[in-house]
């Protein structure tokens, strides 16, 4: 009796003392923890990087502006969309400073263009594997990392060159340097913070403030240092934000209007404008002045589709981001429960809360907002879903000891597999099998990891069954999505979905096809090659002019390009058109500068029919491509129909020819 009484307590003193150490990172990492962690890089650059080249110029609006940006310092500053600087793209130019140095170093080609996003992607995968395996186990942070790396819209988005793969990896940045400023209660960590928060402004505006409320509310909890030396901290990091987003704006607003290109997105040609309107509470509210698809409020179903809780979890959004989302809602409380919330200033509570408190807050930003809403926003989800996925699963791991935590585990993987197969049902014609397998190793994974861990064999196989369960069905419809070719204005990621209106309803314009060939190889604007596909989801086909101009590239042909061509040194633009999509494709088929009529939807009022007819008269427009008209746009200004007027003036004085199906006017003939 006495030698039992004698175990028993000890056995108890081992336990207690284990579940307290529960996610806590080790000083002297197992001899596979670094092979591990370089594995899972290499695999993530080998799925962003392999065959990268189908995509072409992938978002041919935003590649003309690199292109405009090699041939022109001034393009490249302002984020032109052209190299004669007649207006900007509707975004700030962070994101494509950093593609066009690599333009600039490598030529114009799809390679040079996307392989920067795809490093971005490895990037930030590496971040957020050590955010997490600061404070928790490498099983955690490897758990995190290849959560990120193979979440569908995350393998569209760094693969393709749209502004989300930078801000992305700069939100990442400033959590892991927040949490450092946590940790140790050093200034310098949280204003370096407010550095690239105020650098992911400049990428895409208003979108990378979502990230501020966690990152002060956490910092303000969870910092060691006084109250009043907290809100110090906070107001040095908030100039740091300013500094860093404001010094560009300061620029574009105090040059003169007649001494830099037209504001892309903006009435007024004024970025602020941009800022809070079109790019900023316009998204929330839907009432973008400007947006030729004008939303439908923050209540009921409108053009970017229905609003709510359930929005992300319906038909347009869930197989892009949703994989492991009711996982890791299921896993913030758990780690919540399981690091404890007695200790303020614990390192790994605020990891937790930080990361639940970013996905809670975009979360439901992009469930309400009744603006412009494209399924591939919903990557900025990616990094907290992950890393909560990771630090949950690991603090179960290291609690499975304990029965009622067993039975958590259970039900989490169970609650997993079964969603897991719901998407994959959405597209039960490829690939049926998957979601069989993923259905089996979920009810597997279920059972084995209710077994009290004893043996190391039943470990692994739980830990193969339950990652089978959790990550085949992301992984391969990522993997589906690197292999087909993407372009357009709108991408998205995975095979072919068949629709109902469901939470996300239907996006107009949909998946715009690539084709030709781009130099360095990849895919230009043009007809979709041979045994490519635009890859993800069927979306509402457009209609009408404002859908054309949203649905991406045109082809160009050789004899087109010929006619154009000729003379193409005697005029500042080679030709103008209504769009930039469709200037875009001009732009890049004959690298020269073509103007953009009403910058990105038509409906900009630039240039006015005044300024194009003074630019006619002095020669420096060549041709005008006849198109789409601006369409219906939802903005109040009368100046949006300034598209529809120069399409009506140079039909009126100019004699029109026909090329290859595309109506042309001579704009240096007589009238």
């Amino acid at each position: 009796m006495s030698g039992t009484s004698t175990v028993t307590p000890v056995r108890s003193t081992l336990l207690s003392a284990r579940l307290r150490s529960v996610g806590r990172s080790r000083t002297d990492p197992a001899r596979w923890e670094r092979p591990a962690f370089l594995g899972l890089l290499v695999a993530t650059g080998v799925l962003y990087l392999v065959g990268l080249g189908v995509n072409g110029w992938a978002n041919s609006f935003y590649s003309a502006a690199i292109q405009a940006g090699s041939q022109s310092w001034e393009a490249f500053f302002y984020g032109s969309s052209d190299a004669a600087n007649a207006i900007t793209v509707d975004k700030p130019p962070a994101f494509l400073w950093v593609i066009g140095v690599s333009v600039r170093l490598f030529g114009l080609n799809s390679w040079s263009i996307l392989v920067p996003q795809a490093l971005m992607g490895v990037a930030s995968v590496a971040i957020l594997y050590r955010i997490v395996r600061r404070r928790f186990t490498a099983g955690a942070a490897l758990v995190a990392g290849a959560a990120l790396a193979v979440t569908p819209v995350a393998t569209l988005m760094f693969r393709y060159n749209n502004p989300d793969a930078l801000l992305t990896l700069l939100v990442v940045g400033a959590i892991a340097l927040t949490l450092r400023g946590v940790e140790s209660g050093r200034m310098r960590w949280v204003v370096w913070a407010g550095v690239l928060v105020g650098l992911g402004f400049l990428t895409k505006q208003l979108q990378a403030f979502l990230v501020l409320p966690p990152l002060v509310g956490v910092y303000l909890y969870a910092s060691p240092r006084p109250v009043l030396r907290r809100v110090g901290h906070l107001l040095a990091a908030a100039v740091a934000v300013v500094v860093s987003a404001g010094w560009w704006v300061a620029i574009v607003e105090l040059v003169p209007a007649s001494s830099r290109p037209y504001i892309g997105g903006s009435q007024t040609n004024s970025f602020l404008e941009l800022t809070f309107g079109y790019n900023g509470l316009g998204r929330v509210t839907g009432d973008e002045d400007g947006s030729v698809v004008p939303g439908g409020g923050t209540t009921g179903a409108g053009s970017w589709g229905s609003t709510g809780l359930t929005r992300l979890f319906g038909s347009e959004f869930a197989t892009q981001i949703t994989w492991l989302l009711p996982t890791a809602l299921v896993l913030l409380v758990v780690a919540v429960v399981a690091v404890g919330v007695r200790k303020r200033t614990d390192p790994r509570l605020a990891t937790v809360l930080v990361l639940g408190a970013s996905l809670l807050t975009t979360g439901l930003v992009f469930s309400f907002m009744g603006g412009i809403f494209h399924p591939y926003y919903t990557v900025a989800l990616a990094p907290y879903i992950a890393g909560l996925v990771g630090i949950g699963a690991g603090v179960l791991w290291q609690r499975r000891p304990v029965l009622a935590w067993r039975i958590t585990a259970a039900v989490t993987v169970a609650v997993t597999g079964a969603w897991s197969f719901r998407l994959l049902d959405e597209t039960a014609s490829w690939q049926p099998w998957i979601r069989w397998v993923v259905l089996a190793s979920a009810a597997v994974g279920s059972v084995l990891v209710l077994l009290p861990p004893r043996r190391r064999s039943i470990g692994a196989a739980t830990v193969a069954a339950v990652l089978v369960a959790a990550l085949l069905g992301p992984t391969a419809s990522s993997v589906q999505t690197a292999s087909v070719a993407h372009s357009g204005a709108i991408p998205s990621a995975g095979p072919a979905v068949a629709r109902g209106t469901g939470g996300g309803g239907a996006t107009p314009g949909g998946t715009a096809p690539g084709g030709g060939t781009a130099p360095g190889g990849g895919t230009a604007p043009g007809s979709t090659p041979p045994g490519a596909s635009t890859g993800g989801a069927t979306r509402a086909a457009p209609t009408g002019g404002a859908a054309n101009l949203l649905g991406g590239s045109t082809e160009v042909s050789s004899e087109l390009v010929a006619v154009l061509s000729a003379d193409a040194g005697d005029a500042t633009w080679l030709a103008a058109t209504v769009g930039s999509n469709s200037a875009a494709s001009y732009q890049l088929a004959t690298g020269d500068p073509v103007m953009a009529i009403g910058g990105y939807n038509g409906t900009d009022p630039a240039p006015t029919l005044a300024q194009f007819r003074s630019e006619v008269a002095a020669g420096a427009i060549h041709w005008f491509i006849a198109g789409s008209s601006s369409g219906s746009g939802s903005t109040t200004n009368s100046d949006s129909t300034t598209a529809d007027q120069i399409t009506a003036w140079v039909a009126a004085n100019f004699t029109s020819t026909t090329v290859d199906g595309v109506t042309l006017y001579d704009l240096t003939a007589a009238s």
